[in-house]
């Protein structure tokens, strides 16, 4: 019977179940999963929060993974500086990366979301300001988001994703999993 994990993966956690590759032992999937058979259906870098799907069908996985399908994934970002409409245009069209041009994003600027605070917290400057963004997204290059909103002249301080496709973070604590 096909399992379907929703995980809400705390910053500094590899979207993998062990560390292989590292001389000191990173926090892993394994720390907070405790149902055999699953793996996750795409990936979330290590310095990103928030919702990580896991499956044991590959189909599903691959449905959910590959770029192909062009499943919308929702990312709540906080970005340096007041991105204002020519950042968010820029972002609409579509930034020109090292590795192409990327399809356009849904972007709005947003208030602060009331989400878990980050450990460790972000750098908070008093000089500098920063902004919330709400983007989706239907690729999923390498570190895209990120790469997106530096391109446009506002590095991102933090990354949450809320959504991929119909399936959501909501009412699930950080480090918590359910079966959806």
């Amino acid at each position: 019977m096909s399992k379907l994990i929703a995980f809400n993966k705390p910053f500094g956690v590899l979207s993998q179940f062990t560390d292989k590759g590292s001389p000191t032992s990173r926090p892993t999937l394994s720390g907070f999963i405790d149902c055999p058979g699953v793996y996750p259906a795409g990936r979330l870098d290590r310095d990103s929060e928030g919702l990580l799907l896991l499956t044991n069908d590959g189909k599903l996985q691959a449905r959910i993974a590959n770029p192909a399908f062009k499943t919308p994934k929702t990312y709540l970002v906080q970005v340096e500086g007041e991105a204002g409409e020519d950042a968010l245009d820029q972002l609409r069209g579509g930034v020109q990366l090292k590795d192409g041009l990327t399809s356009p994003a849904d972007v709005t600027r947003i208030d602060e979301p009331d989400l878990w605070p980050r450990d460790p917290p972000v750098r908070f400057r008093k000089t500098v300001p920063d902004c919330w963004l709400k983007v989706t997204i239907r690729e999923g290059r390498n570190r895209q988001v990120r790469r997106m909103t530096a391109a446009a002249g506002h590095p991102t301080l933090r990354l949450v994703r809320w959504s991929i496709g119909e399936w959501t973070l909501d009412g699930l604590e950080q480090g918590a999993w359910r079966e959806v």
